[in-house]
Formats: structure tokens, C-alpha cells, sequence
């Protein structure tokens, strides 16, 4: 990918899909709160939320480029060198937090499988234990399979979790990945040629 304008940071091989980002300057695109230095600075929300939804469109066998274009130039040389790497570093910390994010759902998953097999199992032995102590009785039938139908609500939870909470989350975080490898090239001036 060739600029008529001057550029900055790293060169886009061919094979990568560029995504495409306009600013007025750098600082745009990182949180103005963040008191972090340069390197450790979050990016601003829209423009974490905009690269996000650039990426999705695209297939995930194609690997990712951010094209920068700014119509001021960067305050410092060293900041438009650095702001690829703050970037990069940005998603991955994203991806650090999904990962944890993923732990704590599969252990909640698993805790909440524990208890919903307890409880299965408890209403499954009391409703055997009715069937066999009480005398046949509409309400004896209506309690012992309100017990079941319980029983089986409380395995919602960990199946949902286990059937369809875990695979989004995995997905995010496979998207940060991506991201957080991506080269980023900063544009100052001119369109693409």
C-alpha cells in the first residue's frame, strides 16, 4: 500500500486488509482521561468501537492493518512512532481482560453446573421418595412433577453458559488478537493514492 503523503510507523504488507481511520490529530484517538503514559494509554471509546466494528466485517483469515490518516501532523516524532505500539498494546490488554473475563464464566459455569446437579438430584430422589410414601393423588402427581420441573429450571443457567454464553467471549477475544498484531501506519495529509 503506497501513500503520496509522508507517512509514519509501519509498513502494510499487501496480503493485509486495511482498516481505515480519519482524525484531525493523534490525540484523538486515545482516552484524554487516561493519565497513563503514552505507551499504557487506553483508546478513546468511539475509536476503540469504530476499529472493532471495521474488523468484524472482515474475515477472520485476513490478517489486519490500521491506516491512520490525520490532516495535523503528530505533536512529536516520537509520539507517531510510539502510537502503533500503544495501540497494539491497547488491544492487548483488551484481550488479557476477555481471557479473564472467559476464566470467570467457565468457573461460574462450572460452580453453577454443581449446584444445579445438587438440586436435580434432590428433587429427583424427593420425587421418587413421594411416588413410593404418599397415597395416589392429583396433588401428590402435581407436587412431585412441579419438583422435576424444577429441578430441571435449576440446570438452566450452567447450560446456558455452557451451550451459549462461552463462544462470544471467545470470539471478542480472538478479535483483540488480531488486533493487537496488526501494523498501524499513520497519514498525514493526502488520501490514498
Amino acid at each position: 500500500m503506497e501513500y503520496s503523503a509522508p507517512f509514519f510507523g509501519d509498513e502494510i504488507p499487501l496480503d493485509h486488509h486495511p482498516l481505515e481511520i480519519r482524525l484531525r490529530s493523534l490525540g484523538q484517538l486515545f482516552d484524554s482521561h487516561d493519565p497513563s503514559p503514552f505507551l499504557a494509554k487506553d483508546l478513546a471509546d468511539d475509536a476503540q468501537d469504530y476499529i472493532i466494528a471495521s474488523a468484524e466485517e472482515v474475515a477472520d483469515r485476513l490478517p489486519l492493518a490500521l491506516v491512520i490518516h490525520l490532516s495535523e501532523p503528530p505533536t512529536s516524532p516520537a509520539e507517531a512512532r510510539d502510537a502503533g505500539e500503544a495501540i497494539r498494546e491497547h488491544f492487548v490488554r483488551q484481550s488479557g481482560l476477555t481471557r479473564r473475563q472467559f476464566r470467570s464464566l467457565i468457573h461460574h459455569g462450572l460452580i453453577s453446573l454443581a449446584i444445579g446437579l445438587a438440586f436435580l438430584s434432590l428433587a429427583l430422589i424427593t420425587s421418587a421418595a413421594l411416588t413410593g410414601w404418599a397415597a395416589a393423588s392429583t396433588l401428590r402427581d402435581v407436587f412431585r412433577e412441579g419438583l422435576i420441573i424444577c429441578g430441571w429450571v435449576a440446570m438452566w443457567q450452567p447450560l446456558q453458559i455452557f451451550l451459549y454464553d462461552w463462544w462470544p467471549v471467545l470470539g471478542e477475544r480472538r478479535l483483540y488478537d488480531r488486533l493487537s498484531r496488526m501494523p498501524v501506519q499513520i497519514v498525514v495529509g493526502d488520501s490514498p493514492a
